[in-house]
């Protein structure tokens, strides 16, 4: 593989893995015109970002076995073009009961890029250099919340929430013509991959049974799901409860992903003298000060919004470098099954993520609450599943040497 190839690669899949984020925040300084227009609420209007959710988190676990049995482009075609169909669909939208059923099979669409973008990085790269692949692809794929909200908003002032769709739409085409031109093949058809639901059943519970690849899956999907309750919490945060405007909001969200982005850049640099490893003990125990540190200045009235954007910028920054490194760990003990175990990190990242967005909409009270709560959550949470291996691991260690 040429360096050019290798780059053209890159390109494509960082486009197929953003295709998910796009698709999420691109809309969101949007759901103010889409209830008015729709005539329903804001309560109404976030039941489609709980659908895509519930798409996305099942779509995967229905690609996984697919991928792993026709290939990685097949599914890719289908995907893309399921996603295009319902693009135009959520611009077509009469009632928002079918916005939300098209934003549904806009997940089941799209999410193919996620699954098989982590699946083909298996496929043609060495274990050493998976977890910098995933570095370069967040880069790419963090410039999706910078530039979506930005041109959501900016769609808003010269036209109207629908136009926002069919942008979507041609994102889709532009991604499937990449697919179609410009993406090798990396796994042959393989006949012996069953798509009968026991033989289907077995091989997700062989990924299961790793307690590497549950321990990482488990960590990475619960820092993620911080992300899911900023993304949620954050249009009443922002342009309710602080009033800030609608193109204010999407600048925000652009510069709290940009966080996101430098983080994870700057884990391609860690890898140079820290292992995986090291580097998620070393996010975990940033995510919970933050964590502790936001909820404290929630609850003594002390969070502006310049301080509540300081504590997201630091939290994304954090993920930035935990979640590609929990991923690349994650999916380091499979080959023949890479593509089963890249669905089911996905499925398990959706599923924490819906429950941390619904957890968000469950408690909210017209405060800051909400969010910070959750993110106390996700820091607090990651930190003590890490603990706790940690000090299993030592009773075992200690076991060892007094038995001896």
């Amino acid at each position: 593989m040429t360096t050019k190839q290798k780059y053209t690669i890159l390109l494509v899949l960082g486009g197929l893995s953003a295709l998910g984020p796009f698709s999420i925040d691109m809309y969101l300084p949007a759901f103010k015109a889409i209830a008015q227009s729709l005539k329903t609420d804001l309560s109404h209007v976030g039941f489609t970002l709980t659908g895509y959710f519930i798409g996305i988190s099942f779509g995967q676990l229905f690609y996984g076995p697919v991928t792993d049995r026709f290939g990685r482009k097949k599914p890719l075609i289908f995907g893309l073009s399921l996603y295009i169909l319902a693009s135009i669909g959520c611009a077509l939208s009469p009632t928002i009961e079918w916005l939300i059923a098209m934003r549904v099979l806009l997940a089941l669409g799209g999410c193919v890029g996620m699954v098989v973008g982590r699946a083909i990085v298996r496929d043609l790269f060495p274990v050493s250099e998976i977890a910098k692949i995933f570095s370069i692809l967040m880069l790419i794929v963090g410039i999706a919340p910078i530039i979506a909200p930005t041109i959501g908003s900016w769609v808003l002032t010269v036209s109207e929430w629908r136009t926002i769709f069919y942008i979507m739409t041609s994102l889709g085409m532009i991604l499937l013509f990449s697919v179609l031109f410009f993406l090798p093949e990396s796994q042959p058809r393989e006949a012996s991959h069953s798509l009968s639901i026991p033989t289907i059943m077995k091989n997700y519970k062989e990924v299961l049974s790793d307690k590497t690849f549950i321990f990482y899956a488990l960590i990475g999907s619960l820092a993620m799901s911080g992300m899911f309750a900023y993304i949620s919490g954050s249009p009443f945060v922002f342009m309710e409860y602080f009033g800030i405007s609608q193109k204010t909001y999407g600048l925000i969200f652009g510069f709290n992903a940009f966080g996101y982005i430098l983080g994870s850049q700057v884990n391609r640099v860690m890898l140079n003298k820290f292992s995986s490893k090291k580097i998620v003990v070393f996010s975990a125990v940033a995510l919970c000060t933050i964590g502790v540190s936001g909820i404290v200045l929630q609850n003594t009235q002390l969070l502006t919004v310049e301080i509540l954007v300081a504590h997201l910028v630091c939290f994304l920054f954090c993920l930035g470098h935990l979640v590609p490194n929990a991923t690349a760990l994650a999916l380091t003990p499979f080959t023949k099954n890479a593509g089963s175990a890249s669905a089911l990190i996905g499925f398990i990242q959706m599923v924490f993520g819906a429950s941390m967005s619904s957890l968000v909409s469950f408690l909210a009270d017209d405060s800051l609450f909400p969010m910070m709560i959750c993110l106390f959550i996700c820091g607090s949470g990651v930190f003590m599943l890490i603990g706790f291996v940690q000090v299993k691991n030592r009773k075992k260690r200690s076991g060892v040497i007094i038995n001896k």
